[in-house]
């Protein structure tokens, strides 16, 4: 079986393009990403990020508690995903395992909460790292997509047998062009 987001190696077993990803150095470069993000967002939140918080007004101060929470709370899914994937990729678990511990790890995407209006009044540091966290969240949201979605029932039929479905169909709308 032959998709776009897998291919047939030598010895004629199918290998799928997001499991490769997931085992590669591009994964082991996204862990690293996400859980410097999770530090990163940690320290300017604990710090600098309270600071700014305190001199805010009230509008803008609500705005930014609900900010941080939504990205403190997006950042620990991400950081989830990333460690369970990662115990896959280590071998502690299986993938059908991580299947089924993957229903505990809610992965949906969001936008920002706040009117851009109020956003754009939020401090600088904190809208970068909402903006990066959700670019980060995209991909991995891809990348869970690839690995674990159910196969609908067009996936389930090898490549060979739908293009020789689709060739029947066009021998009886065109007989004798054959």
């Amino acid at each position: 079986m032959a998709s776009v987001t897998s291919f047939q190696d030598q010895n004629q077993k199918t290998v799928s393009f997001a499991q490769k990803l997931a085992t590669s150095d591009a994964f082991k470069a996204l862990f690293k990403e996400g859980m410097g993000l999770v530090e990163q967002s940690a320290a300017y939140l604990d710090g600098p990020g309270r600071l700014e918080a305190k001199g805010l007004p009230r509008m803008e101060a609500l705005a930014y508690a609900s900010e941080s929470m939504r990205l403190t709370t997006r950042l620990m899914q991400l950081a989830s995903w990333l460690l369970l994937q990662r115990a896959v990729n280590e071998g502690e678990m299986t993938q059908a395992q991580a299947t089924a511990e993957k229903h505990r790890v809610k992965l949906s995407p969001q936008e920002l909460a706040s009117a851009t209006e109020t956003f754009t009044k939020l401090p600088e540091q904190l809208q970068e790292l909402c903006r990066h966290s959700l670019r980060l969240q995209a991909r991995i949201l891809h990348l869970d997509e690839l690995l674990y979605r159910a196969k609908s029932p067009a996936e389930a039929i090898p490549a060979p047998i739908q293009v020789h479905r689709q060739l029947e169909t066009l021998q009886r709308a065109f007989p004798g062009k054959a």
